[in-house]
């Protein structure tokens, strides 16, 4: 009798030793989930000054294009960039992130490139892949996708390397390499939620240029909640050329000039919208990672002390059994 006391007295101890090490490993683990989160918070505070930075350039950019534009009467011919052409070859340009940690971000942008690629296959058309993030990198080459290039950015994207990613695109358009570059990328919505998103980078359309407007975002704190603030921006009216005023190059080089600047301006945009969205999506995810570890804590503190109250109870009846037996 004795020695089954003693068993069922340690098989509590070890027990309520090994939960309260469960107890200790998952509490740590919150507060790494936690902290990943707080840095997540502070990079995309920082991809939202990066985007203010750089509206000022692209207002300008897109002004003087409109005022361009409405100087050659609307005529577009000459300028290549803006000449549509026949489609027979599509390059797909995919923005993926270089860490994982993030929830589906980086598998959703991945079904939606693969199901592109496949949809321009079935409709007979030739199609490639200009990667960018390490993510995407990864999976495309262990498959058999053709690849014409592939660029690495990290969380802080620079102009440098907007510069590198356009004008291999440039090169690839102007040399008549493909007819058409389709931009691949996660569309910053909310904390919440994001949107893998198509369109056309190149050719451009004249009227998208000059009368398309933007959207900036900004973080927010209230009552300890992050909340994301999204303010609709006007596209900068054209700028007026006087009618005697005489140019020292052509518009049309004028404007075949700034449409690089312009791609570049673009990557660059998209690049911080898709870091943003990147960022977004990891605070997500270790939000749900904290709130899972929080309630395994609270669970396992249940199991504890049930634990605990067996084997004082248990102690109590030894003690009330060895006094009976004393009787």
């Amino acid at each position: 009798m004795y020695l089954i006391a003693l068993i069922l007295t340690l098989s509590f101890y070890f027990e309520s030793i090994a939960i309260r090490d469960r107890i200790a490993s998952v509490n740590n683990t919150k507060k790494i989930t936690l902290a990943m989160k707080l840095v997540a918070a502070a990079k995309v505070r920082r991809a939202q000054d990066a985007v203010v930075a750089t509206r000022p350039f692209s207002e300008t950019l897109q002004s003087v294009f409109g005022g361009l534009i409405n100087r050659m009467g609307g005529d577009v011919a000459d300028i290549p960039l803006l000449t549509q052409r026949e489609v027979s070859k599509v390059t797909i340009c995919v923005i993926t992130g270089d860490r994982g940690l993030c929830g589906g971000y980086n598998s959703f942008m991945i079904k939606k490139a693969e199901a592109r690629y496949k949809e321009l296959k079935a409709a007979g058309l030739d199609a490639d892949f200009v990667l960018i993030g390490k993510k995407g990198i990864k999976y495309f080459e262990k498959r058999d996708y053709p690849i014409r290039a592939t660029f690495e950015c990290g969380q802080n994207p620079t102009s440098k390397e907007a510069l590198i990613i356009s004008e291999e695109l440039l090169n690839t358009y102007l040399s008549g390499e493909t007819d058409t570059i389709e931009l691949l990328y996660t569309k910053f919505v909310s904390l919440i939620a994001s949107a893998p998103s198509v369109r056309t980078l190149v050719p451009f359309s004249a009227s998208e240029i000059s009368q398309k407007g933007d959207e900036v975002f900004s973080l927010t704190s209230s009552a300890g909640d992050f909340e994301v603030e999204r303010t609709a921006i006007d596209a900068a009216a054209p700028q007026e050329f006087p009618n005697d005023m005489i140019f020292e190059q052509d518009p049309v080089q004028i404007v075949n000039s700034i449409l690089p600047l312009y791609l570049n301006g673009q990557i660059l945009r998209t690049l911080q919208e898709s870091v943003a969205s990147e960022l977004a999506a990891r605070m997500q995810s270790m939000q749900s990672a904290s709130d899972n570890a929080k309630a395994l804590e609270k669970d396992l503190s249940m199991q504890y002390n049930r634990a605990r109250q067996a084997a004082v109870t248990q102690e109590i009846l030894e003690i009330v059994s060895g006094a009976s037996a004393l009787e």
